[in-house]
């Protein structure tokens, strides 16, 4: 309503408004009436303020991602600065591949899976990824690991390695079903040594255990994919197989089909292929990679 101020009365009463047309309001009313537009124009901010603040709480998701060992630790440095940039919360269930498929199989539900490239195809074919949602992160090469205070052996050509892998007493490397072991598994066999080397190899997953049979000292030597190399206390990475006998695996993230927040992941797919990543992926043992998406091809 609008209220139009009147002129004091000469002989000093109380002073008088008017509404429109309508008879003078005293000073108590008058009071009453601003008191309360006081109070709706608190409760008007407060409402506003509310509207800004609850979209981010009503939009805050947790996001489950199902990682294989070696990208893993880069992944959990960038979902840290994600979820303290977005509110959205991540949570990581690591393991072998093959028992990241069977939880996709039997139904088990994650929003986003950073995998090697090369299961990619399958996964989208079964159904359990979205169609071309894929995106290259990082890719990650095999390092030779001995104990911690150990002689650092020369790994520089493939006449070094053979000769380490025929000297070394005791070897450790990952299962020949993992596409780690299957490269190495190959190498020994090119090199015509399989015979000599088979007897003392320890076969062993890295996150399993395998770098710290190393540390242990059960074995002398052990190869396994450089990011699940470092992070072992007690042990020396020497460096990477020669260029001959290099064998690099590309790890992609891709959203699932069945995901329960699909919005949300794709922002965490984006954030793990973006060049801000790309420092939390070398200090992992990891190279970053463009970070092309398949969503973008024909």
């Amino acid at each position: 309503m609008l209220l139009r101020r009147v002129r004091a009365r000469p002989n000093g009463s109380n002073l008088a408004f008017v509404v429109g047309n309508t008879m003078p309001m005293s000073i108590r009313e008058w009071r009453a009436a601003a008191h309360f537009r006081r109070w709706h124009s608190a409760a008007s901010a407060a409402l506003m303020l509310m509207t800004v603040i609850a979209p981010r709480a009503t939009e805050a998701a947790e996001l489950r991602v199902f990682s294989t060992g070696a990208p893993s630790a880069a992944a959990k440095v960038i979902a840290a600065k994600f979820s303290a940039e977005t509110g959205h919360t991540v949570a990581f269930t690591v393991g072998q591949l093959a028992a990241i498929q069977q939880k996709l199989a039997a139904g088990e539900q994650a929003d986003v899976v950073i995998v090697p490239t090369t299961l990619i195809a399958a996964l989208e074919n079964e159904g359990k990824l979205r169609v071309r949602s894929s995106v290259n992160v990082a890719r990650v090469g095999i390092g030779i690991v001995v104990r911690e205070g150990a002689p650092r052996p020369d790994v520089a050509t493939p006449a070094s390695i053979r000769k380490l892998l025929v000297d070394a007493p005791a070897i450790a490397y990952s299962e020949p079903e993992s596409v780690v072991g299957k490269a190495i598994t190959h190498m020994i066999e090119q090199m015509g040594i399989a015979d000599v080397v088979k007897p003392k190899v320890t076969l062993s997953y890295a996150i399993t255990g395998g770098v710290n049979l190393v540390a242990d000292g059960k074995v002398d030597v052990g190869l396994f994919i450089i990011s699940e190399i470092l992070p072992v206390k007690g042990v020396t990475l020497v460096g990477p197989l020669p260029a001959e006998f290099q064998s690099y695996i590309v790890f992609d993230a891709a959203i699932t089909s069945d995901g329960a927040a699909s919005t949300p992941a794709a922002s965490f797919v984006e954030a793990l292929s973006s060049p801000a990543a790309r420092e939390a992926w070398m200090a992992a043992g990891m190279e970053p990679v463009s970070g092309t998406s398949k969503s973008n091809k024909p």
